[in-house]
């Protein structure tokens, strides 16, 4: 950055933010429980409004099963004033392939959109069988931030 430049903040237009989302497959989710506030990183697709990603079974689903309301974030960075974001505000769901004909479709539909990244997803390659619950959360909210250096 050149001496006498400042860097500009600015929102991203709706159209810039959902392309950084279709852009991205790693990102942080963020939850809550009672008072203490957690992050971890996550693998994912957006796909018309929803972040649909997996995860073990561990405390962080225990947490999250009591309190659904997450928030998710994702970053572009080129240098420390050129930049872009976008979190995420909404509800964690988790899906279901035992469960009614609804929630078996919605099951299937989230496994097709994961594939689409990692087509070994639940597999018998699955490089992280481990990995065996499917969610999706609900953008309820996108908000893109970013900077870049004056000229």
């Amino acid at each position: 950055m050149a001496p006498n430049a400042r860097p500009i903040y600015y929102e991203l237009s709706q159209t810039d933010a959902l392309g950084l989302l279709s852009r991205h497959h790693v990102g942080r989710l963020a939850f809550t429980f009672h008072d203490r506030v957690d992050i971890e990183p996550i693998s994912f697709v957006f796909r018309d409004g929803w972040i649909y990603a997996r995860t073990s079974t561990g405390a962080k689903l225990e947490v999250v099963r009591h309190n659904p309301w997450v928030a998710f974030e994702i970053d572009e960075i080129e240098s420390r004033f050129d930049w872009r974001s976008v979190v995420i505000h909404g509800t964690i769901y988790f899906l279901d392939a035992s469960g009614s004909d609804r929630e078996r479709e919605t099951y299937a539909a989230a496994l097709e959109v994961i594939r689409s990244v990692d087509a070994e997803t639940l597999t018998p390659v699955d490089p992280a069988p481990h990995r065996s619950t499917l969610f999706r959360i609900h953008a309820d909210r996108i908000i893109g931030r970013a900077s870049r250096t004056a000229e």
